[in-house]
């Protein structure tokens, strides 16, 4: 049967009746034309930019009511799984307090309630970070302005995202944004704080980024191209005049270059940053009295660099001159040319440098070192230290600092088997003390053991593992496992906890991050070697470390998961074609899966901006090729595919909806296996999914439910 004009018939067909039959989608013949070749795309007709095609519709609703059939008989562990995820919420937790310009700023929920309530008290003798925390676990708020309630902002909205952007430099105005469909289009909004009255000032259309400058009446922002939704011009607002005639400050010619604003560490200066995948841009402009925005150092094709600037000088991380793993470097107050940049942190072969923040008397680098992160001290002196961890996998990155005067650093420590706690460490004279610790309800560390492994790739290549079990799994080649890939844009997949993890350690199962080539784990050359004319290590590396992990007898051969999501659920497309046999089930979460199409359209979102992590198919035969040949929807073949698991959201901006809807369509016809395929389409939702912290634990729990079925894990 083949859905054509009477779909609507179908789907009340399939819902009342036939349920538990697959949906069949029409074929319509569509060639895909490029310089290099034409292909067929039966499917091409699902695409809708404007998302109201209503036969398009009717085949989602059409595998949404077949996944509720498949699904139905394991609802009961679904809630389970969702009830213990949820258990370990702390309900009414709050965020650590970071203080800034005479307030301590802080996000908190409420028990029972999706989204966040972001406050600040003002600082006053005796008030702390710790004697805030006390105070909200008491439910005590005295004292406590509330810059946005998002509970009562997303009232009425299927979907809702809304998220502080600056406050001004009096303290007494509030840019903030939201985003009412999950497409990351935000609208711009002002509230005056000491009245809590709304402005008139809107601005939609923008990436949700901005920064007031020093006067709090006027402030910059981003405004998106309608289309291709990129962030192409930054704009000025004065309060109170028409955002129509807001005028260009700047505007990015080139369709593969983001944009954000800022302002640099010691406030002196607002910042236009221009990014793409491979150079930097940075221009700035006194807060105090903003004009012409100067250029720091201009673009050049291979030249990455970021700078923030404290006291009298910029500090400036750089990949110049074949710092592969980056540098440091430092210039003057007016600096305009790579010329003016001085060495101060060299070129290490061996550390990769991520990150950096300023002080008034150090600098605190976030560095990778063998996989593992890492966080350097530099003094005035020229001295430095690092940090200490005390696990063998973890993850160690920097907190909020607002205040660069503060011989206090914070940062946030984790790993697969302890909860995020917030330090502060005293630079001056060494003293720790936790601020926090994620609470988790019913957890004990002790029940569970973390592992570092190195697992040989085809090529000889070393891939470092994150792996954790309860205390008493047994390395007997009987266990499920999932593992967890990423792999792309030097991302690095850093093992964190998860109270979702947990319920699957308890049922007996192996969870493991594989940090494969094309993220950063282990510097920049790990990334290098993972992308482009590379990109196939990544899908390699991820199969070898199954196959290895099994012959280790850390799993069964036949009970093993995969997961991955985005550029990940690119991975997972990749490897069931290539290794259908090493994997019971695939769960996959809006996943790009038509890369050649995609990277042949510039007019889709985001496109432009990723040739030089893919390639450009248009302008190079050998690119084009080589894409083609991984790419999950032109290499789906005859053969019996893994059960699936497929997750999208009707109005991701990320990856279109339609990916997704054309490969499960073009798997359906070609898969001989007898394992079953879900699709699961969040009507309301982005690439995010769901707006509210509980809906995500919702989607997570079906998704765990059908995986733990197919794994028949008790």
């Amino acid at each position: 049967m083949h859905l054509k004009p009477f779909l609507f018939t179908l789907v009340l067909t399939m819902t009342t009746l036939h349920a538990q039959t697959p949906p069949d989608v029409e074929k319509r013949p569509h060639t895909v034309t490029s310089p290099h070749g034409e292909r067929q795309d039966e499917y091409y007709w699902l695409r809708d930019d404007e998302r109201k095609d209503p036969q398009m519709l009717a085949y989602l609703n059409a595998e949404n009511a077949y996944a509720d059939a498949v699904l139905a008989p394991l609802k009961a562990q679904e809630d389970k799984l969702y009830d213990e995820i949820v258990a370990r919420i702390k309900q009414d937790d709050s965020s650590v307090p970071a203080r800034d310009r005479g307030y301590w700023y802080y996000t908190r929920f409420e028990t029972g309630k999706d989204y966040p309530i972001h406050a600040r008290r003002a600082d006053r003798a005796g008030l702390d970070a710790v004697s805030i925390q006390a105070a909200n676990n008491r439910g005590d708020f005295a004292g406590e302005e509330i810059l946005l309630n998002v509970n009562q902002l997303a009232e009425g909205h299927d979907y809702y995202s809304a998220a502080l952007v600056d406050i001004s430099q009096d303290n007494q105005k509030l840019l903030w944004a939201d985003d009412t469909n999950g497409r990351r289009q935000y609208t711009l909004r002002v509230t005056e704080l000491a009245s809590g009255k709304r402005l008139t000032d809107e601005i939609p259309g923008t990436n949700g980024d901005a920064v007031w400058a020093d006067d709090g009446n006027t402030f910059y922002y981003i405004e998106n191209d309608p289309d291709t939704l990129l962030s192409k011009r930054v704009k000025k607002h004065t309060l109170g005049t028409d955002p129509k005639t807001d005028p260009v400050v700047y505007e990015e010619a080139d369709d593969s270059f983001y944009l954000s604003v800022g302002r640099s560490r010691d406030e002196k200066y607002l910042t236009i940053r221009a990014s793409s995948t491979v150079s930097d841009e940075l221009r700035y402009t006194p807060a105090a009295n903003p004009g012409e925005f100067k250029v720091l150092a201009p673009r050049e094709r291979d030249l990455e660099y970021s700078a923030d600037h404290y006291g009298d000088r910029w500090l400036i991380r750089t990949n110049a001159d074949g710092a592969a793993n980056f540098k440091i470097m430092t210039a003057s107050d007016d600096a305009t040319a790579r010329s003016d940049w001085q060495e101060w942190i060299a070129h290490d072969p061996a550390i990769y440098i991520e990150y950096f923040e300023t002080f008034a008397d150090y600098t605190a680098i976030g560095e990778r070192s063998d996989g593992l992160d890492r966080i350097r001290i530099v003094k005035k002196d020229g001295s430095s230290e690092y940090l200490k961890a005390d696990e063998p996998a973890y993850m160690m990155s920097i907190a909020s600092n607002p205040e660069a005067e503060s011989p206090w650093l914070r940062y946030v420590y984790t790993s697969l088997t302890t909860p995020a706690i917030v330090y502060e460490t005293n630079i001056k004279t060494g003293e720790r003390r936790q601020l926090k610790q994620q609470p988790v309800p019913g957890y004990d560390a002790s029940n569970y053991i973390t592992e570092r492994v190195w697992v040989p790739a085809r090529d000889g290549t070393k891939i470092p593992v994150s792996l954790v079990h309860h205390k008493d799994f047994k390395r007997d080649g009987t266990a499920a496992l999932l593992q967890y890939g990423y792999g792309s844009y030097g991302a690095p997949m850093d093992p964190s906890f998860s109270g979702g993890v947990i319920s699957l350690l308890d049922r007996g199962m192996v969870y493991a991050i594989a940090h494969i080539r094309g993220g950063q784990e282990m510097g920049r050359a790990w990334y290098e070697d993972g992308k482009l004319l590379h990109k196939k290590n990544t899908f390699t590396d991820f199969i070898d470390v199954t196959r290895w992990l099994v012959a280790e007898k850390y799993a069964a051969k036949d009970r093993v998961a995969a997961m991955g999501g985005s550029a990940g659920g690119l991975l997972m497309g990749a490897v069931a074609n290539m290794a259908p046999e090493d994997y019971r089930v695939i769960l996959s979460q809006v996943p790009f899966v038509d890369v050649v199409t995609t990277m042949l359209d510039p007019s889709i979102p985001l496109t432009t901006n990723e040739y030089d992590e893919w390639g450009n198919p248009e302008a190079s035969a050998e690119s084009y090729a080589y894409m083609l040949s991984y790419s999950p929807y032109d290499n789906l073949k005859v053969q019996a595919y893994p059960a699936m698991y497929v997750g999208t959201g009707l109005w991701d901006s990320q990856v279109q909806y339609w990916e997704p809807a054309k490969y499960v369509a073009r798997l359906r016809d070609v898969n001989t296996g007898k394992h079953p395929l879900i699709f699961r389409t969040n009507m309301e939702a982005g690439h995010g999914g769901k707006s509210g912290r509980f809906q995500r634990y919702r989607e997570s729990a079906e998704m765990y439910a059908f995986m733990l079925d197919q794994l028949q894990v008790k």
